[in-house]
């Protein structure tokens, strides 16, 4: 970046840097990827120390791939065995390789800003979703489980830690939540076996973190509401799946997902 633009970037109020992040997030969820690729690297332009900008495009990259993947159709949420057990789909190795790229820049960052203020909002955020991104994309497409389960307890435990400190970070419950939710819905026995290991497995704490994200979240937002839904689901609750889902669909329009979901609901 050359001294001209950080200028312009230093001398544009924090909120217009922010609310591009905000844009980027809008793009994503309306499958509108190479815009919300081009909106978080503008935003990476302009706060060049900032982990959230290139975390944020890997989430581009994840959720592009969710979709050209149907990973997210909530079929596969229904049955208690499947978001564990889908078949196995091809990876675009291309967007896989700019995801790693993003995760390692972003904890590259992460790891400069925790040096001095280890206590950092954005920081501790980023450190977040980066385990969650890489745990979703071991479990959901490459299915390495057990390799997932690991990122979930790092990032459960850091989410902890953000909390602590800023418990107005609501994007932040999004990982505790998953966390309990998923693995509750997994055998007892097996479940037994998961809290041994240090995993946290309520069902009903799980189902209030993902609400408080839904609530009151800023990014992550839309993606605790579809867990929600599915949830719901899940609990043949199908008026409150579609509510959620409605609501979803009216905000994000160019997303098919929740149209085909409330066709096949209906």
């Amino acid at each position: 970046m050359n001294w001209l633009l950080l200028l312009l970037a230093a001398a544009l109020p924090l909120s217009a840097q922010t609310d591009l992040l905000d844009r980027g997030y809008r793009q994503m969820y309306n499958l509108d990827f190479e815009g919300a690729h081009r909106t978080f690297r503008e935003y990476q332009n302009r706060k060049p120390a900032d982990p959230l900008g290139p975390v944020s495009d890997a989430a581009a990259y994840l959720f592009s791939e969710f979709d050209r993947l149907s990973i997210l159709q909530s079929e596969f949420f229904v049955d208690n065995n499947s978001f564990f057990s889908m078949r196995r789909s091809k990876a675009d190795p291309a967007a896989k390789a700019e995801f790693d790229r993003d995760l390692h820049r972003s904890e590259e960052l992460t790891l400069a800003v925790l040096a001095t203020a280890p206590d950092d909002a954005n920081a501790l955020l980023a450190s977040v979703m980066r385990r969650g991104l890489r745990a979703d994309y071991l479990s959901l497409i490459e299915k390495h489980d057990m390799a997932a389960l690991t990122e979930v307890k790092q990032g459960r435990n850091i989410a902890e830690r953000l909390l602590a400190k800023h418990p107005d970070c609501y994007d932040g419950y999004l990982a505790i939540g998953v966390e309990n939710y998923l693995l509750s819905l997994k055998p007892a026995p097996l479940r037994w076996i998961l809290r041994a290991g240090g995993a946290q497995t309520d069902k009903d704490a799980g189902i209030a973190k993902l609400r408080l994200t839904a609530d009151k979240g800023r990014f992550l937002k839309p993606y605790a509401l579809l867990l929600l839904a599915v949830a719901a689901l899940r609990d043949h609750n199908r008026p409150e799946a579609v509510r959620l889902l409605n609501g979803l669909s009216s905000e994000f329009p160019q997303n098919r997902l929740y149209r085909e979901e409330l066709a096949r609901l209906r």
